[in-house]
């Protein structure tokens, strides 16, 4: 059992600011329940004590969780824990933006940020099964679902199978309709690789995060239902607003 002071310590080398690591621990607090929703926040003085920093260190994390719509300052009455139900993402064998969301949300679209075609490096290329260095397009979208950032994902596809998968995308706003017009009904998902990790700063831009924001990385390959791979992904997910479902693949 990892005892109180394990889970409260601060690396004070690790290169993230002290407020910042503050404010994670205080999240972690809150999705473990240590800290209730709509119940109020313990005073700065118990949480400098708790952590082992000053109060201004503990006041700028706070007011940082504020700013994120995590808690609520009242004048008078101290700072309370919002209410703050996260999407939940499936993951499968047949893992879909759109469909994967249903019944959460009202509206799901995906955004074509930017394009490109270039040579695959290796961990494309074996991804996809292709020799490194054979041309592949690279799509940059950005999942919304009703009016919020809630992905940012990095996609490669086989340049010469799926050449204007960009141009189709873009007009449909989604990466299962483009296959389909391109020849491809029916994928599935091989493999995921999970981690976490900060938003890094092209992140905390698109997903409208603040700094030291925690993302959930999933890196995937899709093949169709013979196993010929057709999409090799690094998607990252705000913590804040999304938990990861895994199913059997």
């Amino acid at each position: 059992m990892i005892g109180r002071q394990g889970v409260d310590s601060i690396e004070r080398r690790s290169g993230v600011s002290l407020w910042r690591q503050i404010a994670d621990k205080i999240l972690h607090a809150i999705s473990t329940g240590d800290f209730a929703e709509n119940a109020a926040l313990p005073p700065e003085i118990a949480l400098a004590e708790r952590y082992g920093v000053n109060r201004h260190t503990v006041r700028s994390a706070i007011a940082a969780l504020v700013q994120e719509g995590v808690l609520r300052a009242e004048q008078g009455r101290g700072t309370f824990v919002l209410s703050r139900k996260r999407l939940s993402y499936p993951i499968g064998a047949r893992t879909r933006f759109s469909t994967g969301l249903q019944g959460q949300t009202s509206e799901r679209h995906i955004v074509l940020l930017a394009s490109s075609i270039e040579p695959a490096g290796q961990r494309v290329a074996e991804g996809l099964g292709l020799t490194r260095g054979t041309e592949v397009i690279r799509l940059e979208t950005r999942g919304e679902a009703d009016g919020r950032p809630i992905s940012r994902a990095t996609a490669w596809f086989d340049a010469r199978r799926f050449a204007g998968i960009d141009r189709v995308m873009a007009e449909t706003g989604s990466i299962t309709a483009s296959l389909s017009r391109l020849g491809v009904d029916d994928y599935l998902r091989q493999s995921t690789v999970l981690s976490a990790r900060h938003a890094d700063a092209s992140d905390l831009a698109d997903l409208d995060l603040q700094p030291g924001a925690i993302v959930l990385v999933t890196v995937a390959v899709n093949v169709t239902p013979d196993g010929q791979p057709i999409q090799f992904s690094e998607s990252r997910f705000p913590a804040e607003r999304i938990e990861l479902k895994l199913s059997a693949l």
